[in-house]
């Protein structure tokens, strides 16, 4: 029996209106879901608070068992699953294959953050006995992208859960399926009990509604700097937390003493995985001048021979971009960019939804493929001379996400991550890489730091509350 029936997937009980489930590749209408309006936020933050209380009293290995049952379903159903990965986000299969692989990880750890310490025991200066104890934040609102829908919608809700709290999710509607649905079907498979998680599709009004809702404690959003800053203001003016994964564009050094070809291979992978639709994509190659030519020459030809594609039906190494909308910004930047004097080395060109891996080469301060995040199949190069030019470059820029740097001296290589602010730094790798052991987050335009993953989902969702207990009343002057 499959675990998504389009006909029974979701209760009935929103209001929002219906979407339709739509594949990038071909078009095709997969199936309908039903939208959140404000008001059914509303009725499902009520229904998660009361909820949420007899959730937080169980032991916890009572916890810890639904998220290790949630990781192994995901292993169990991943034939389903990665269908669903591949037709609704546009994912090839091998790219559908590590969500899975990091969804049943990120179970896994979070059934592990059930048994961890909650708190410690202090001293004080008066007879009493004095601990800190973390108790569950209580109702999490969670605001996953489409992009790497199932973990990066899962990396929030299952910490969440494992530590006594109820979720409000929203998925994008455009994978609220793979992002949404699929998570709710398989922790209903592995015991979560009824009330605790809510799958709420929806736009802008339901985000804002999730965001303002006064039960809902803890925001974690996954999105756009430029909606990023609106949540933060939202949940600022509310005095709630609110933790923000945002944009980025990200550098990739490649140093003088590189292995070149090793650098164009970790250069292609960085920018044209998932079609460039990661946060982490490498936005920025900075190539040494004395390795520039020939890397472009290199890169460029490894663009020209990747296959773009429909993942469902054909053997590709790219997909299709999301939509529409997505492909005409990417297709904007990469021809603004040639005109201004930038050079299309390959690519820069598309069929329908599917485009070309393109290579800027020659960019500049004036280049906007650039400058700003694409969120697309590009891969802008410039040049350095020198190592100061080259930390200049790379820290220069509104993001803070991911760094990599490529060179034989790993030392040289630490030198230089430690003179560019970002939140996540590899040496002799490319900028997207993900574990559900370690913390993930950017800094500045790129978000609030590393607050998801491994001991930091502790502090993003959980309170840390200080309690003394005393043998008799104390006495006070007055």
């Amino acid at each position: 029996m499959p675990l998504l029936d389009p006909k029974t997937w979701q209760p009935g009980t929103l209001s929002g209106g219906e979407s339709a489930v739509v594949e990038p590749a071909t078009g095709d209408t997969l199936g309908t879901v039903t939208l959140a309006s404000p008001e059914d936020i509303a009725a499902a933050s009520a229904t998660a608070e009361a909820a949420r209380r007899g959730w937080a009293a169980a032991p916890y290995p009572v916890r810890a068992g639904v998220l290790r049952r949630a990781g192994d379903l995901f292993a169990a159903h991943a034939d389903e699953l990665r269908q669903w990965l591949v037709r609704e986000s546009g994912s090839v299969p091998g790219k559908a294959d590590f969500e899975l692989r990091i969804a049943a990880q990120e179970c896994y750890e979070a059934a592990a953050l059930a048994s961890r310490p909650t708190g410690q025991v202090l001293p004080s200066e008066e007879p009493r006995f004095s601990y800190t104890r973390r108790v569950p934040a209580g109702v999490v609102g969670v605001i996953a992208p489409f992009n790497v829908p199932l973990v990066l919608a899962l990396r929030s809700v299952a910490p969440a859960l494992a530590l006594g709290n109820a979720v409000l999710l929203k998925p994008d509607p455009r994978t609220a399926v793979c992002g949404g649905l699929a998570l709710a079907a398989v922790l209903a498979e592995a015991g979560l009990p009824e009330g605790l998680l809510h799958i709420l599709p929806g736009g802008a009004a339901a985000g804002q509604a999730l965001v303002a809702d006064e039960r809902v404690r803890v925001i974690s959003f996954t999105g756009s700097t430029g909606a990023g800053r609106a949540v933060g203001e939202t949940a600022g003016r509310r005095l709630k937390r609110a933790h923000l994964e945002l944009g980025g564009n990200s550098a990739l050094v490649v140093l003088a003493d590189a292995d070149i070809e090793a650098a164009v291979a970790q250069a292609s992978w960085g920018s044209f995985f998932h079609q460039g639709q990661i946060c982490m994509t490498t936005g920025r190659h900075l190539v040494h001048a004395s390795l520039y030519e020939e890397y472009v020459e290199r890169l460029a030809a490894r663009a020209e021979s990747l296959t773009v594609g429909d993942p469902y039906r054909e053997q590709v190494q790219l997909g299709p971009v999301i939509d529409t909308a997505q492909l005409t910004r990417i297709d904007a930047l990469v021809k603004e960019s040639a005109a201004r004097g930038a050079r299309i080395a390959a690519g820069g060109g598309h069929q329908d939804l599917f485009y070309r891996p393109t290579v800027v080469a020659d960019a500049d301060d004036h280049t906007p493929a650039y400058t700003e995040e694409v969120f697309g199949p590009v891969a802008p190069v410039r040049s350095f001379a020198t190592f100061d030019e080259a930390a200049a470059l790379a820290a220069a820029g509104p993001y803070g996400l991911s760094l990599g740097i490529v060179t034989r001296d790993t030392a040289l290589g630490l030198e230089l991550a430690d003179r560019i602010p970002t939140g996540i730094a590899h040496i002799n790798d490319q900028t997207v890489n993900d574990e559900a052991v370690a913390p993930f987050g950017g800094l500045a335009a790129s978000g609030t730091g590393a607050r998801f993953g491994g001991e930091a989902n502790l502090d993003a969702f959980t309170e840390l509350r200080w309690t003394t207990v005393r043998r008799e009343p104390a006495g006070h002057p007055f």
